[in-house]
């Protein structure tokens, strides 16, 4: 790779080999301290590409990375070096999915790896969906996530569809928290297209890092009406990417930025259409979201890539960047595992403090109940299908298999340890646009062994609660499971051969339930049980 000062790691295209390719090479390794091996005339020496990409990468392997030379640099003193490490659908996963996949594993993988330092020539940024997930981010609305974030070092983060689940006033809230900003230059108020910034949302920023000014513009999924509450997203609408790119970009050229990123919570396909249709806008990298996917590669001069989920892997491009010139002259890009770190001690304090507060306040009454709720009864069935089918509404009908209710909710007050317990497995809810067709077969397997709310068996055919009309075989619905199941567990692998393109809404499964409990303010004297038993067919 090209070193600030280092011409000589430069190897120079040679038109032809002859008398003056060797001659001139002798030279030139002369001059650089190196000796030049005599070349026969059939051969060709090394070349460092100029005019093309050279590679991509694919592979989740952080000792493997890409690099690509654009330019040779004008002079060894305006170049300037500067990594981006990128992590996108983060989703709250502040103590890991695993104990050893913590954000402290992560950063001191970072550490060894990249020589990271918040305040060195780095940017760390997120593409967005940064905190609903487990009890320890969606217990306190993110609010754990977001101070998490801000001891990692975070420059900016994409704004996602998820950042609206808890509402406006709660997204206010994180923005004010952040010690970063949250960006998303296509979301525009409905009334006059101007950017939310009231809720804390800037199209874009700029910052200075190694000398550089870098110029940071957001994207949001146009999805994110259907994949978080639409009452959240009513009075906004979300322009088509390109369409904002080309307004925006020439305003954050013409406030100073010599470099262009965009972190935009998008998936991979749309980047790939995007990187070509704005092939002509200089933008230097385009980082991803929403479908959880983990790359690196390089369209038409820009670097694209996308980090994974949940900190279990990232993202990164180094980039050698002429001051003088105002281009990038060289770039190397790859992707890593958050595996083998050692975690940083302070952020793992940090972690635990939320930890225990999250412990202690699962103890915290919720609701009451005379009776009881029994194991995988039809009530607790009810119970939990309705509250998923509440809290996602754009959802026709659920699904859960009954070998995740553990446990009893015994008489008495409903705590936070008592939801735990029923439904201990740390899933998540995923959405799967079937036929109806496909749904019917689903609900014909599901039958009997599953709690299905928002569809009834009534004389042999398939009737949704909703608007009691027969499915139609021919219609297009939306069906909630949890991971497991869509995973294959239970026999359902089928769902994902019916719709390999299943949503991870990143919702935890428990979530709605607890929410929903909360609502109807049961009491010894309001007790749940009759609400309950309203549902149940």
């Amino acid at each position: 790779m090209f070193k600030t000062g280092s011409l000589c790691n430069f190897v120079p295209r040679f038109p032809t080999i002859g008398w003056f390719g060797l001659i001139f090479g002798l030279l030139w390794g002369v001059a650089c301290q190196t000796v030049t091996p005599t070349v026969p005339s059939s051969t060709t020496l090394p070349t460092v590409t100029i005019e093309t990409p050279v590679a991509t990468v694919a592979s989740p392997v952080a000792t493997m990375p890409s690099a690509q030379v654009t330019a040779p640099p004008e002079t060894a003193d305006s170049i300037r070096e500067l990594t981006i490490l990128y992590t996108n659908d983060e989703h709250g996963w502040l103590a890991g999915m695993r104990p050893e996949q913590s954000a402290a594993h992560l950063v001191g993988l970072w550490q060894a790896e990249h020589g990271y330092e918040p305040d060195g020539a780095f940017l760390l940024i997120s593409g967005g969906d940064m905190w609903t997930g487990p009890a320890i981010s969606t217990w306190f609305q993110g609010e754990s996530m977001a101070d998490i974030m801000n001891a990692m070092g975070y420059a900016a983060a994409a704004v996602g569809n998820h950042e609206f689940d808890f509402g406006l006033d709660t997204l206010r809230l994180r923005a004010e928290q952040s010690h970063f900003p949250f960006l998303s230059a296509n979301i525009r108020y409905r009334s006059d297209n101007s950017s939310p910034t009231d809720v804390g949302i800037l199209p874009f920023t700029i910052t200075t890092v190694n000398d550089i000014q870098v110029g940071l513009i957001g994207l949001t999924t146009v999805r994110t009406p259907t994949t978080t509450n639409p009452n959240n997203v009513a009075d906004f609408v979300f322009l088509d990417y390109e369409t904002a790119l080309r307004e925006v970009v020439p305003q954050v050229r013409a406030a100073g930025a010599e470099m262009i990123v965009v972190p935009a919570h998008i998936c991979q396909s749309e980047m790939m259409a995007l990187a070509e249709a704005v092939a002509d806008l200089g933008i230097s990298l385009l980082g991803g979201g929403h479908c959880n996917e983990l790359f690196a590669t390089e369209r038409n001069g820009m670097v694209l890539l996308e980090g994974g989920f949940h900190l279990t892997s990232y993202a990164y491009a180094t980039f050698q960047f002429d001051t003088d010139a105002d281009r990038v002259v060289e770039v190397r890009y790859g992707t890593g595992e958050n595996v083998g770190g050692t975690a940083v001690p302070h952020l793992a304090t940090l972690i635990q403090q939320w930890q225990t507060q999250a412990n202690a306040e699962l103890n915290q009454i919720i609701g009451f109940t005379t009776n009881g709720i029994p194991r995988r009864s039809i009530a607790m069935q009810a119970l939990i299908t309705h509250a998923w089918l509440s809290a996602y509404p754009t959802a026709n009908v659920a699904i859960t298999n009954l070998g995740g209710m553990r446990a009893s909710i015994p008489p008495g007050d409903i705590t936070l340890a008592d939801i735990i317990g029923v439904m201990p497995f740390d899933n998540v809810i995923v959405e799967v646009r079937l036929t109806g067709e496909q749904l019917i077969q689903t609900l014909d397997f599901a039958n009997g062994q599953a709690a299905i709310g928002g569809a009834r068996r009534v004389g042999g055919e398939w009737i949704l609660t909703s608007n009691n009309e027969p499915i139609r075989r021919d219609g297009m619905y939306s069906l909630l499971v949890n991971d497991f199941m869509y995973a294959g567990g239970d026999g359902y692998g089928f769902l994902a051969e019916f719709n390999p393109d299943g949503y991870n809404t990143a919702i935890d499964w428990r979530q709605p339930v607890i929410d929903w409990i909360e609502a109807q303010a049961s009491s010894p004297e309001r007790p749940l049980d009759a609400t309950i038993e309203a549902l149940t067919p």
